[in-house]
């Protein structure tokens, strides 16, 4: 396995396999099937680009299999932050690592930004296996937002959690 940074020519298959998440498991994402279905690829290639973002990718025999997003916040009063985002695994790759090692870059990268102090994410109340990986980092429930998500008239509620560094 692979983990290296997403770059703009890997928009394509970054996209694939968001959409795939985005199917199998809505109730994971801010975001819907609908909503990123129509979004060209271009865009995620611009976001792999940002200056206050990283986006890893995880690779099995040159298949993306995994992604996580980490986005430092910029405004004088929140630099100190940033954020774990858009978090998946695909069900053929999960309980192998995958997860484990997408969070240590992600964490590590955090690590290396002179004032961050903080990671942040947000996960699904009933998603066991990913708060156990959150938590195994260090990662503590803060809060829970009830009815976070709606999904066809079904309410998910999402834990709150954050590593200090």
């Amino acid at each position: 396995m692979e983990i290296r940074l997403l770059r703009p020519n890997d928009a394509e298959i970054y996209k694939e396999l968001r959409l795939e998440g985005l199917k199998k498991n809505p109730e994971a994402f801010g975001s819907s099937y609908e909503e990123e279905a129509g979004r060209p690829p271009e865009v995620y290639g611009e976001r792999f680009l940002a200056e206050n973002s990283f986006h890893y990718g995880a690779f099995e025999d040159g298949k993306l299999i995994g992604v996580v997003s980490l986005v430092r916040d910029t405004g004088l009063k929140m630099k100190h932050r940033s954020n774990i985002y858009a978090m998946y695994v695909t069900e053929s790759a999960r309980k192998n690592g995958v997860g484990k090692n997408l969070v240590s870059k992600a964490v590590e990268k955090a690590r290396s930004w002179d004032g961050v102090e903080q990671i942040h994410l947000a996960v699904m109340s009933e998603n066991m296996p990913a708060k156990k990986l959150y938590a195994s980092f260090g990662f503590e429930i803060y809060g829970k937002e009830r009815h976070a998500l709606k999904i066809d008239g079904k309410y998910y509620d999402e834990y709150l959690m954050v590593l200090f560094l």
